[in-house]
């Protein structure tokens, strides 16, 4: 059974930082491309980065420069750090994992709020 468990979600203020993990369990996650999404309220979920088993990462322009995506293969763990967090950042954050012939899956997501 495959299980992707987000975790490092919460309020912070504008300026801020928050660093989201992804557990994951069930793949064979070394072989796996990972990315983390996020949907706002009223707002279709969108790609903020993605990291593949080689470890080359890609990020949404809004996000680059201020967010970083990471992966530890022996801890079957992904990571995005998020800094100069700004309010627009505000929703729930999902991990994905994919690989070709296989299905993606996804966590049930973090929130993440930016608010002073």
């Amino acid at each position: 059974q495959v299980q992707l468990v987000e975790s490092g979600g919460g309020l912070v203020q504008p300026g801020g930082s928050l660093r989201l993990s992804c557990a994951a369990s069930g793949i064979i996650f070394r072989l796996y491309t990972m990315g983390w999404f996020r949907q706002a309220p009223g707002k279709q979920r969108e790609l903020v980065a993605r990291i593949t088993s080689g470890r080359s990462p890609v990020y949404q322009d809004s996000v680059k420069g201020r967010f970083t995506i990471s992966r530890d293969n022996a801890g079957n763990t992904v990571y995005l750090q998020m800094n100069s967090l700004k309010p627009e950042d505000t929703a729930v954050y999902y991990c994905n994992s994919w690989r070709v012939g296989d299905i993606e899956y996804w966590g049930r997501g973090t929130q993440v709020t930016v608010s002073s």
